[in-house]
């Protein structure tokens, strides 16, 4: 099978550019709905980022360093780098015992236009707390103290890493199809559409064992804290507030998107093949549409895919639609 027309742009009654991609809904049993290939084997990049942190909480690690949802939430983020983020972070890794110098993500200017401008207006440097995956970093070193390893936790063949490979293979159901340096410098390991779906079902339905009260804990806190999860004017941010907690999701780069639908214990993975945001964000909030969860009209649905697109003087230049047999 080959990737799915999913989203088009037309422009003066023309089309002018086409999202292929792979979509699979799953639940418990299998796959639900499917367009594009589900085989496909994709990084999922930052959308696993709840599998991730699952050592954190079944080792025992969180509960040991009195970790609460928000810390949670932002082990689960790919944040701005707005002063909610840094801050907790940066509290975080003080309790911890640990400063920024402890990470091992890099730094890059935050994407928080105020964050920002104040860096560049005081001609301070970036630290790796402004890093949209310190969150996750602290997670890693929280779990990494608990086990005491070494400093190097996004090697391979730490400590941290195996547990979260496993993690990753058993929430999937399918052996790791090879792994690469994300941009953060921690493995990012490779699955199928349709693993990555299969293990966002398992945290929309969770099991009665450590693992489900885990998942459990990291969707909570997704829902709970959206803010957290990425920030303002974020597809994950704003579309989760407008489901009003009906689903956590989670973007990655290179255009992957998961969701998970707790009360229809649904999980979602999708992957834009041109790796561009703009489809995926489209294609995340048509599904949403598609599964009665968001009306088509609700500004945050108009923003991201059914609303017309405008240029600089704003004028209507064309318009985002879903392809002939995508969800309308």
């Amino acid at each position: 099978m080959t990737e799915a027309r999913l989203i088009e742009l037309w422009r003066g009654g023309l089309l002018e550019s086409c999202h292929r991609g792979h979509v699979v809904i799953a639940d418990a049993n299998g796959i639900v709905e499917a367009w594009g290939d589900p085989g496909a084997v994709i990084f999922p990049r930052s959308s696993c980022k709840m599998i991730q942190a699952l050592p954190l909480i079944e080792s025992g690690a969180a509960d040991a360093a009195g970790l609460g949802p928000e810390h949670l939430a932002l082990a689960c983020a790919s944040h701005n780098g707005a002063e909610i983020h840094t801050r907790r972070v940066g509290d975080w890794l003080a309790s911890l015992g640990l400063s920024e110098a402890d990470l091992r993500c890099g730094s890059h200017l935050p994407n928080d236009p105020e964050a920002r401008k104040a860096l560049i207006c005081s001609d301070s440097a970036p630290c790796q707390v402004h890093n949209n995956c310190s969150g996750k970093h602290a997670g890693f070193l929280t779990l990494n103290r608990h086990l005491h390893g070494g400093s190097e936790y996004v090697e391979l063949a730490h400590p941290v890493q195996k547990a979260v490979r496993a993690a990753f293979e058993e929430v999937t159901g399918e052996r790791a199809a090879g792994w690469g340096i994300d941009g953060c410098s921690a493995p990012n390991f490779a699955c199928t559409v349709e693993g990555l779906a299969r293990a966002m079902a398992s945290f929309a339905a969770p099991g009665p064992d450590l693992r489900g009260a885990a998942q459990t804990r990291l969707v909570q806190a997704m829902i709970a804290h959206p803010e957290l999860v990425a920030g303002e004017g974020r597809a994950c941010t704003e579309l989760m507030r407008a489901l009003g907690g009906q689903a956590a999701l989670k973007t990655g780069a290179e255009a992957v998107f998961v969701g998970i639908l707790p009360e229809r214990g649904l999980g979602i993975a999708l992957k834009i093949v041109d790796g561009g945001t703009r489809g995926a964000e489209a294609a995340i909030t048509a599904l949403m549409i598609h599964l009665g969860l968001l009306d088509a009209e609700h500004p945050v649905a108009r923003k991201y895919l059914s609303g017309p697109q405008v240029n600089w003087r704003g004028k209507v230049t064309g318009e985002l639609r879903r392809a002939k047999g995508f969800p309308q």
